[in-house]
């Protein structure tokens, strides 16, 4: 007890995560008398599997879409499709804040990146403030659920490395997160349109308009193709699938577009793998800190403990939705998956629960958990963009709040929505 609560006191003091994953797994090999070399084997171990290759080049891929103008071309596109709809401008801003999250993996940046783009052009079309500070801040933790979310990679690289009867393939994942991403999407879409301002004139569909954003889009649409069409084609692995989309965006925005100069790449390249090192380093010690729980048999003590008490797999669930909530508000998302998917995904299964279906109800939990009062991240990423107090947010986000908790419920408790698309 007197070791745990230093690691705790360490971590209240601000210690490095990865530090404090590292020691409990070297304290507790060590009290169990095993050979500490244990978690060397298991940081080489992560090293060599193909599939890690997929986050450092997708994140790459990210920060170079979110350094170039290819935010700014998503919605004047999206704009020109969609904008003659009820709500048409508050959709577009959805769609391009999912498609943004999906290839950066970061919702701070979409609000960042985006917010500065949609948030005068929704007051500029009659939107109450109260709306447009909801809908951005709530966006910007949408598209985690879209490959190539590195989210979701990341959810797939540990249960892989779970050793579970049913095998979790990244391919399952990315189309597992299609039907319950677009069930958000269209849900807020829905309230959008409700909450269109009465008496606002929707444009007109300019197909002229629409072929100028298609042509000023070009070099960016065919990278869904590329990825989701190379993948379930046939022609890629997901590694290979990250290499090529990695090159094809290095070489459009920098040498075709030319709109970021080779002398930032150095910068790009440093800032994308300073969060790619935090990540695999927190992954490495905390497999090693996995199996020493797998091997002390902890993860069957907590099921063994909650079966005691918890008997339907439906009341499990609601009660995980409720801890994933809160998880979702005090640590960010790829904290989250590293240290508590080992530890609830046999649980999970014990309950009979799909690790793919468990993967895409974590993910939204934590999406959800994004913007949820008191501490979700996004208000006060939102607070500070956008210059309006916290308590502010917090109103403004209710509404989506409950549309996507709604939503969150309905994934869970309707795993066809997730395995339709495996059921193959």
């Amino acid at each position: 007890m007197i070791q745990v609560a230093i690691l705790i006191l360490l971590a209240l003091l601000g210690a490095p995560l990865f530090s404090i994953i590292g020691a409990s797994a070297i304290w507790g090999f060590h009290s169990e008398e095993i050979d500490l070399q244990v978690i060397t084997v298991e940081i080489y171990r992560l090293a060599e599997m193909p599939i890690l290759l997929a986050i450092p080049l997708f994140t790459f891929a990210g920060y170079v879409l979110g350094e170039s103008q290819a935010p700014s071309r998503m919605v004047r596109m999206a704009d020109a499709i969609l904008g003659w709809m009820p709500g048409g401008l508050a959709i577009v801003a959805l769609i391009a804040c999912a498609l943004f999250t999906a290839f950066t993996g970061a919702s701070g940046v979409t609000i960042v990146a985006l917010g500065a783009l949609l948030y005068p052009a929704l007051m500029k079309a009659g939107y109450p403030e109260r709306f447009n500070l909801g809908l951005i801040t709530t966006s910007g933790s949408l598209g985690l659920l879209f490959a190539p979310s590195l989210p979701l990679i990341l959810y797939g690289v540990i249960a892989q490395q779970s050793a579970l009867e049913r095998p979790v393939s990244i391919d399952d994942l990315f189309l597992a997160g299609i039907l319950p991403g677009l069930l958000m999407v269209v849900m807020l879409s829905m309230w959008s349109m409700w909450k269109q301002p009465r008496g606002q004139l929707t444009t007109q569909f300019d197909h002229q308009k629409v072929v100028a954003a298609v042509k000023e889009s070009i070099w960016e649409i065919p990278l869904p193709i590329l990825i989701l069409g190379g993948i379930y084609g046939g022609y890629f692995a997901v590694s290979e699938a990250a290499a090529v989309t990695a090159v094809y965006v290095l070489v459009v925005e920098v040498f075709i577009k030319r709109e970021i100069p080779l002398g930032e790449m150095p910068r790009i390249i440093r800032d994308s793998m300073v969060l790619v090192g935090a990540i695999i380093l927190i992954l490495g010690v905390s497999l090693a800190s996995t199996n020493y729980l797998i091997d002390t048999e902890v993860p069957m003590q907590l099921f063994e403990s909650i079966r005691a008490h918890i008997d339907s797999k439906w009341t499990f669930l609601i009660l995980l939705n409720l801890f994933l909530l809160g998880l979702g508000m005090m640590l960010d998302i790829f904290s989250a998956l590293i240290i508590i998917v080992p530890i609830i995904l046999p649980i999970a299964i014990g309950y009979d629960i799909h690790p793919v279906h468990l993967g895409i109800i974590f993910l939204a939990n934590m999406q959800l958990g994004y913007f949820t009062p008191p501490v979700g991240m996004n208000l006060f990423i939102a607070s500070y963009r956008f210059k309006k107090p916290v308590m502010e947010l917090y109103l403004a986000t209710l509404p989506f709040f409950f549309i996507l908790l709604f939503a969150v419920l309905v994934i869970t408790y309707w795993p066809a929505l997730s395995l339709v698309f495996l059921s193959r």
